[in-house]
């Protein structure tokens, strides 16, 4: 009997164990369900400050965000990038430079939401991030949990200094750890398109980065040391092929906005709205503090905003090529279509497109576009003046590095 005691003991206790072991120690690997159902929108500090960030900044890019009409226009976040970091603590728990942040994360995060913004937040999965402040690797759970804490909605998390890390693997651990800190968190991950992140992480970020980074440049690639910066046409290039792992919740990432730092006014707006047939986040680079009334005009365009937040969720396409014109069209929600005739030459290219004789079938989308059968009327959503109907042919001239963005509504 007593041996039969020790046994049933042993069992319980093995069993306990057991249970126990499976309820601590079992990981979700799945990214928080319900978030960036439309493309994400909102502001960087990288692409403009790099690693020169304070609370000041940040607090005056919300006022600035606010007041200049972006929030209005679906602007949400306010993200910093690189360099907020300063050090560990004993328990290795990270804080912020206390010299850029006096106030701490918390209270910024507090004012941040005071304006019915959000705030983002950087790191990177190896020991070091790319401005050589501490990395996550290694602190996961705990980063994830003071991010909880300060009430973080967004995290960039980069790949800089991940020897003998795979990406897959990292960025599953970061997601389990946002998990376990119970906050929803976008993540957006940012591992360059190096390990083909379109292929496994539409159930683990709500964002990964396509290529490398982004400089403000319309062609070629930018050295910059011993890595190199890919201009707007040449990440352009390399989208197009991408475009059936995008939807809501699960975007392709070719980058952050370069407008208005320091293209001309026809490229940033060709750069914008590209970016907003390809279903793109949206997220600005740029100084709001300090705009012109260009800049505003092209980074406040709702119309143009409409297609890239468009409901449907599908990333637009290349159709034909000839003689550096482009065409791009996006189908778009109820049956109505974008289309924007991208200019890459340096010399203006006329456009005559005759809707009938162009049948469009998505396969993706399982939309048409078909003006034998039905027509549509034209609205240019730059001019932002109507363009006819689709029962005419159209006659346009597309500046150099420039477009013609239209959308057409059924009628």
């Amino acid at each position: 009997m007593k041996h039969a005691m020790v046994a049933i003991v042993l069992l319980v206790v093995g069993t306990a164990t057991g249970y126990s072991q499976g309820n601590n120690y079992a990981q979700n690997y799945k990214k928080y369900e319900g978030l960036a159902m439309t493309p994400p929108m909102g502001w960087n500090s990288w692409n403009k400050f790099a690693c020169n960030v304070d609370e000041n900044l940040i607090k005056e890019t919300a006022d600035a965000m606010v007041a200049s009409g972006m929030k209005d226009a679906g602007y949400t976040y306010i993200n910093i990038d690189d360099c907020w970091h300063g050090e560990r603590d004993s328990l290795g728990f990270i804080h912020a430079d206390p010299k850029r942040f006096p106030s701490g994360l918390k209270a910024l995060s507090d004012y941040v939401h005071s304006k019915g913004l959000k705030l983002g937040i950087y790191s990177d999965a190896g020991s070091q991030t790319c401005g050589g402040k501490p990395g996550s690797r290694g602190y996961e759970f705990q980063d994830a949990q003071m991010y909880a804490k300060w009430g973080i909605d967004y995290l960039k998390y980069d790949w800089c200094n991940t020897e003998g890390l795979k990406a897959e693997g990292a960025y599953k651990t970061i997601t389990a750890a946002l998990r376990k800190a119970e906050r929803p968190i976008v993540l957006s991950m940012c591992e360059w398109g190096q390990s083909n992140p379109w292929t496994w992480a539409t159930n683990v970020g709500h964002l990964w980065r396509t290529t490398g980074d982004i400089t403000n440049q319309w062609e070629g690639i930018k050295t910059m040391g011993n890595w190199h910066a890919l201009s707007v046409m040449k990440i352009l290039e390399s989208q197009d092929t991408l475009r059936k792992y995008a939807g809501p919740g699960h975007w392709n990432d070719p980058d952050m906005l370069e407008v208005g730092n320091g293209m001309p006014v026809n490229e940033d707006r060709a750069h914008f709205s590209m970016w907003a047939m390809i279903a793109a986040p949206l997220i600005a680079g740029n100084d709001l503090r300090n705009m012109s009334p260009a800049i505003k005009e092209i980074l406040l365009n709702k119309e143009v905003i409409a297609v890239n937040q468009d409901a449907l969720g599908v990333q637009g396409f290349k159709h034909t090529s000839k003689d550096s014109l482009e065409t791009w069209l996006k189908p778009l929600k109820g049956g109505d279509w974008a289309i924007c005739f991208l200019n890459r030459s340096a010399k203006a290219r006329t456009v005559d497109f005759n809707w009938k004789e162009n049948v469009i079938n998505d396969t993706l989308s399982k939309q048409s576009l078909n003006a034998s059968t039905t027509n549509y009327s034209i609205r240019n959503l730059w001019s932002k003046k109507s363009a006819g109907q689709t029962s005419s042919v159209l006659h346009a001239s597309v500046p150099s590095h420039d477009v013609l963005m239209l959308r057409l509504d059924k009628l």
